[in-house]
């Protein structure tokens, strides 16, 4: 049998699966069913997971990122083996606080002023963010920059760029997720993919695309509901585990392909 494949997976929760059984590194929200994992076993490959829920383009690129909890992660670019031969980047919804403005809309909701909720406004001091052309061309540059990097530290790695799950689908969303800001930047981050695709050449594989009929509230969703408890507070609106098999279905068949 040859060498197995060298396989590092770059990127925030849409990659590292937080509350899908079984977390392998609780400080990183990371399970050992996300789709890097899924894809490694599929693949035979030997994975090298450093996604970390939080993460945006620039602590992936070159800024340590400190979680709510004070766990501490080095740039995730610093780990990526220089033999490696498969790259997914799945990041940039944290640059555009999708995330966030979701899930304070959420607890606002349900425990308006309460702890989840002040805590979530900490980090929108101006109220749920618009999305504008400068910031997803702020997010298409970190997108690009990673690729580039990944370049020169992995020379033999192929590249894809692996966007986000689709959360916001063709129906009327629960309430109070029905906010046009909320598909505003939904659209902005499958926008800045593109743009990131085109001008680095790396591969795009579009799984808001494949999703758009399992988004929240669908018949067979890839998307976890909102969960206002303690243990839904960082899976709610995230990829479920068939969410995460299907981004390594779509990613295998792009390898084939």
């Amino acid at each position: 049998m040859g060498t197995p494949l060298s396989y590092a997976a770059l990127g925030s929760s849409f990659a590292s699966g937080p509350g899908i059984d079984p977390i392998v590194d609780a400080a990183a929200m990371r399970s050992a069913n996300n789709y890097p994992h899924v894809l490694a076993r599929a693949l035979g490959a030997d994975l090298t997971d450093l996604s970390v829920s939080g993460a945006t383009t620039a602590t992936i690129l070159d800024q340590p990122q400190v979680t709510m909890a004070g766990a501490r992660f080095a740039p995730q670019l610093d780990g990526v083996p220089p033999d490696a031969g498969l790259v997914t980047v799945t990041a940039g919804g944290n640059d555009l606080r999708y995330m966030t403005a979701m899930m304070f809309a959420g607890w606002n909701r349900v425990r308006p002023g309460g702890p989840a909720a002040t805590m979530l406004a900490a980090d929108l001091p101006d109220g749920p963010p618009v999305p504008s052309a400068a910031d997803v061309e702020r997010t298409a540059a970190g997108l690009a920059a990673i690729v580039t990097r990944v370049r020169a530290r992995a020379p033999r790695a192929r590249i894809l760029l692996v966007d986000y799950l689709t959360v916001l689908g063709d129906d009327p969303a629960p309430e109070p997720f029905g906010d046009p800001l909320f598909r505003d930047i939904q659209s902005a981050l499958e926008s800045a993919y593109v743009t990131a695709a085109a001008r680095s050449g790396a591969e795009l594989v579009a799984v808001s695309a494949i999703s758009r009929g399992h988004a929240l509230g669908s018949a067979e969703p890839w998307i976890h509901p909102f969960t206002p408890t303690a243990a839904g507070a960082y899976s709610s609106l995230h990829p479920n585990a068939a969410g995460m098999a299907a981004v390594a279905a779509a990613i295998a068949w792009r390898l084939k392909n």
